[in-house]
């Protein structure tokens, strides 16, 4: 609301975003300010109901990060139980049969077993509440339930904190009687640690042009599914991952399959959003994925127990943005630091919160009262193991999308072995520019879900706990309100309808028979998906009133 008065609470460094990168970064803040006895506030701000409320993450995880930051983390009780204890890769080639890659060539980077470290299969979200609460014993102060809605910058382009967004508005703007003014958190630095495509770190690499020279960002959407199992089915530490059918030729991506702890196995898709068929729907090609033979038989006699989804920037080095810009930084997916050549991106968010921290730190120990742009840290970042991993991964996701799965596979498994010597390839089509006219494909009418292993959305959304103050705005807003109706449905049949995993965007008629564009915003997972695919880029997603959205157990 304009001209609100708010009040303003002055952190030494406001942290946005408390997955691993954000809480990494904390922890590491106030380790060193502990171990120099120098007072230092820092302060984090998480939009999910509670830590670990929207995080989401396949994950079999790498603790490199996490033995930096915690060496004796087995001793403080982290949520590292289940080493992976052996590796299955796929090709599916139909609906009933599938091809097992031998393990010799399968790329390294897919390797989970072995090696120099022991991986584990985690749940991100237990993982992000253990790491709350040793920040909140180290002294940091954790905000949960209050989104961060708008960067502060001053008339000299510095970042000087967030605006937390106004709570108790109603749908038309107007303020109930629970209204309460969001505070200003100002801060020497702020660090930006939303995950993927969040928004205020849309707009700062929009608003300091911090993507200036790079490829296009590339994303995907991963949608996962936790089940309990029988026992004699269970063999914890499992990794499946495999890749081919339910998607065609033109469309990427790839499953993964893990016996996590307590009798339970975590299934999950994950779909390039450079898909060029309209006709696509992401949730339905995972639940008809699910009814092959080789991941059937994990789930036989189990039952689903929780739902989700989140888009994942999967770009890489070649899509990387500039991380600083006065006042702050761009850490994690927020960034994209991701390394899709592994599927993982919790160990390269961490580090990068390290470093992050690390730099702001070593600043404000030496006097420096903030808004300065932070240079160390890309000269820090650029030496570390993770920016090595990213480099030595260039290529992974353009050879995919240029050769195919089968052919950007060999690409890949060849320059592995020959240490990344063949040439970077690039990949400068946006994700959202890929889609194409609905009339150049068939439609396709996927099956009724059996309700054994195949679901519908409305059930699915149940199972994420989302929910959402009904009457407050609209978090979905369209640049254009009529050009979904005017443009995308006849070109793209309006892919909103299909490529929405929470069954938020539809199609319906009013009472004189006309096409309506309906936003059921309440049913939003934030997964950003239409944000990201949106042909027109018509769709802003922005933080909703903290609190609101998924509710994800141990996702």
């Amino acid at each position: 609301m304009e001209n609100v008065e708010r009040d303003v609470m002055e952190f030494d460094v406001v942290i946005v975003g408390a997955g691993p990168a954000g809480l990494s970064a904390a922890c590491r803040l106030m380790q060193q300010a502990n171990n120099a006895e120098q007072e230092l506030t820092v302060c984090v701000v998480e939009k999910g109901s509670e830590v670990g409320a929207h995080i989401l993450s396949g994950a079999v995880f790498e603790p490199r990060a996490l033995n930096e930051l915690f060496p004796d983390w087995k001793d403080r009780g982290a949520p590292l139980s289940t080493p992976a204890t052996r590796d299955e890769v796929y090709l599916l080639k139909d609906a009933q049969k599938a091809q097992k890659i031998p393990n010799a060539l399968v790329p390294k980077s897919m390797h989970n077993t072995g090696g120099d470290q022991t991986r584990y299969v985690i749940s991100a979200a237990n993982l992000c509440r253990w790491l709350g609460e040793q920040a909140e014993e180290l002294g940091v102060e954790i905000f949960p339930g209050f989104a961060a809605q708008e960067a502060i910058i001053d008339e000299s382009d510095i970042v000087r904190g967030i605006i937390i967004g106004d709570m108790g508005v109603a749908a038309d703007g107007t303020p109930k009687d629970s209204y309460m003014p969001g505070m200003e958190l100002r801060a020497k630095y702020t660090l930006f640690a939303e995950g993927s495509r969040g928004h205020l770190g849309k707009h700062l690499i929009s608003t300091f042009h911090l993507d200036e020279g790079k490829d296009p960002q590339h994303y995907g959407i991963g949608l996962k599914e936790l089940w309990d199992v029988p026992a004699e089915i269970h063999e914890p530490g499992l990794v499946l991952h495999g890749s081919g059918w339910p998607l065609d030729k033109h469309t990427h991506g790839g499953w993964f399959l893990y016996h996590a702890e307590n009798q339970q196995v975590v299934v999950g898709l994950i779909m390039d959003l450079s898909y060029q068929n309209p006709w696509l729907s992401p949730f339905d090609e995972f639940q008809g994925m699910k009814h092959h033979p080789v991941i059937s038989r994990h789930l036989k006699d189990g039952k689903r127990v929780a739902y989700g989804a989140r888009a994942i920037t999967k770009g890489g080095l070649n899509c990387l943005p500039k991380m600083t810009f006065p006042g702050g930084l761009l850490i994690g997916c927020d960034a994209g630091t991701l390394n899709f050549s592994k599927i993982k991106g919790l160990h390269t968010a961490m580090k990068s919160g390290l470093i992050a921290a690390e730099t702001v730190f070593d600043a404000i120990k030496a006097g420096d009262e903030g808004g300065k742009e932070l240079t160390d840290f890309t000269a820090q970042w650029e030496k570390s193991w993770a920016h090595q991993e990213l480099e030595e991964s260039a290529s992974f996701g353009p050879a995919l999308h240029k050769y195919g799965t089968v052919g950007g596979g060999a690409y890949n498994f060849v320059d592995q072995l020959l240490g990344g010597k063949l040439p970077n390839l690039h990949d400068t089509t946006t994700d959202h520019g890929a889609l194409k006219p609905a009339a150049e494909f068939e439609k396709i009418t996927y099956p009724k879900p059996d309700g054994k292993l195949s679901f519908d959305k409305l059930s699915s959304v149940f199972l994420s706990n989302t929910n959402h103050e009904e009457d407050q705005p609209c978090h979905l807003k369209l640049k254009d309100p009529e050009l979904p109706i005017r443009e995308n449905l006849p070109i793209y049949d309006e892919p909103a309808q299909r490529y929405c995993p929470a069954g938020v965007y539809e199609i319906v008629e009013d009472e004189r028979g006309k096409p309506q564009f309906q936003i059921n915003f309440q049913n939003c997972v934030h997964c950003k998906t239409c944000d990201i695919k949106d042909p027109a880029q018509n769709i802003n997603w922005i933080a909703p009133e903290g609190g609101g959205g998924p509710n994800y157990p141990n996702m």
